[in-house]
């Protein structure tokens, strides 16, 4: 058995399948917030995450070009979104561990942990809602070719734990919010009512887990005396490959923490009044 948070992240982060990889991720989050309610909590120690997480023969990974387009109004094009979404689940899991293990040299209060640990808890459930869903329909996580370039954000901030909890929850993530409801319509008008319920739970979740970012973005620029918008801004243009895309669902990101001047001075122009 694993003798700290680290190295937890660690088994999670070298587990390729990803129902396997989602069952010890929530079997660590038990163990860990198990600890902390008895008032022995594990220590977060150290551990080695490799530079990128393990995973399955399937999917195929393409770059996002050559991942076929799909008419969500289709069958075809609903087990597609659904496809797509387990894909940033998966990925989702692995970030979070990430997160623990790649910056615990960082000094950190406890809450920060509690805070990851809980999202890679919820992202694991929200991977096995979808992989449940597409089962239903007849098909699998691994059956439809996936984006190449999820994990780009992690490598390309594997050094800067600002920079990381900038562009993952707080745009990453925060790009969620935007376009769930969209995808829950598409569902709803199809009348599928698993996947409907699945993907409000995640809209549900995914707020709490850009509140997080947000959260620990703004610790560490007090610690550091920096202005959290202009660093957000500066961190945003290094890290993110391009511009932000509205509409932007102005409404949950407030209630995660993230006011309107931090992401609009970054939004595509072509798109703002679209």
């Amino acid at each position: 058995m694993t003798d700290c948070l680290a190295e937890m992240a660690v088994e999670v982060l070298t587990t390729a399948d990803g129902r396997a990889k989602a069952a010890i991720s929530r079997a660590h989050a038990a163990r860990w917030r198990e600890a902390r309610a008895a008032g022995m909590p594990l220590p977060v120690g150290r551990g080695e995450p490799p530079l990128r997480p393990a995973r399955p023969a399937r999917p195929e990974l393409l770059s996002p070009r050559d991942v076929p387009r799909r008419r969500p109004g289709t069958p075809e094009g609903r087990r597609a979104i659904l496809h797509a979404v387990a894909h940033i689940e998966l990925n989702a899991v692995d970030l979070h561990w990430d997160i623990v293990a790649r910056f615990c040299h960082v000094p950190m209060p406890m809450g920060f942990y509690d805070d990851w640990v809980n999202a890679a808890d919820e992202e694991s459930k929200h991977f096995n809602l979808v992989c449940d869903c597409l089962e239903s329909m007849g098909s699998h996580y691994g059956a439809l070719p996936a984006h190449a370039g999820m994990w780009r954000a992690a490598e390309d901030t594997v050094d800067d734990l600002m920079g990381r909890l900038a562009v993952v929850p707080m745009v990453l993530e925060a790009r969620g919010l935007d376009v769930t409801p969209g995808m829950i319509e598409i569902f709803r008008k199809a009348g599928d009512t698993g996947a409907v319920a699945a993907l409000e739970t995640i809209y549900a979740e995914e707020v709490a887990h850009v509140a997080y970012g947000s959260k620990w973005f703004h610790f560490l620029c007090g610690r550091e005396d920096r202005d959290p918008k202009d660093a957000f801004h500066g961190l945003v243009q290094r890290y993110f490959h391009g511009a932000l895309k509205p509409p932007f669902n102005e409404e949950k990101r407030a209630e995660a923490g993230l006011p309107p001047d931090f992401y609009w001075p970054l939004a595509d122009t072509d798109t703002r009044g679209s």
